[in-house]
């Protein structure tokens, strides 16, 4: 069965995806820890990865069953069709969620060129550099359509 990308209302990705578990679906929302600074106080805070979007692992016949479910919008569509995602990319999202403590060494890593995301849990996958800025990385994952920014 595909994954497909769920878009949800603003801020109700975490709550979504508990309801669709309740109700059997299997639902995927790739978390990351953030530090949130208050004026008395550093937090640190579980955010999506994905703004506004999870992923559910449905038949196609099945996928009208997730409108049931408040929050729920629509689902992302490329090129005409729902957006299809991997279970490689799956498993690379949920490996970088896990894994908050992601190190890439920089000396490699240019702009524009490929790396490897094997240390992700795929298989001969790749990803494009888009950009580096002072710790952070940001790679294209090209069938996902996102840009993940990882920590060095």
């Amino acid at each position: 069965m595909p994954w497909y990308v769920l878009i949800t209302k603003p801020k109700c990705e975490k709550k979504v995806e508990s309801r669709l578990l309740q109700q059997g679906i299997e639902a995927y929302c790739p978390t990351r820890i953030e530090r949130r600074q208050w004026s008395d106080r550093i937090k640190k805070v579980e955010t999506p990865m994905l703004p506004s979007m999870l992923l559910v692992n449905l038949k196609d016949n099945e996928r009208d069953l997730v409108f049931e479910v408040p929050g729920v919008l629509r689902y992302l569509f490329w090129l005409g069709k729902p957006a299809e995602v991997s279970q490689q990319e799956v498993d690379v999202l949920n490996e970088m969620s896990e894994n908050h403590a992601n190190i890439v060494s920089v000396d490699k890593i240019k702009e524009g060129s490929e790396i490897d995301v094997t240390n992700f849990g795929t298989e001969t996958k790749k990803g494009v550099v888009k950009k580096i800025s002072g710790n952070q990385c940001w790679v294209l994952l090209k069938n996902l359509g996102y840009i993940v920014r990882l920590k060095l």
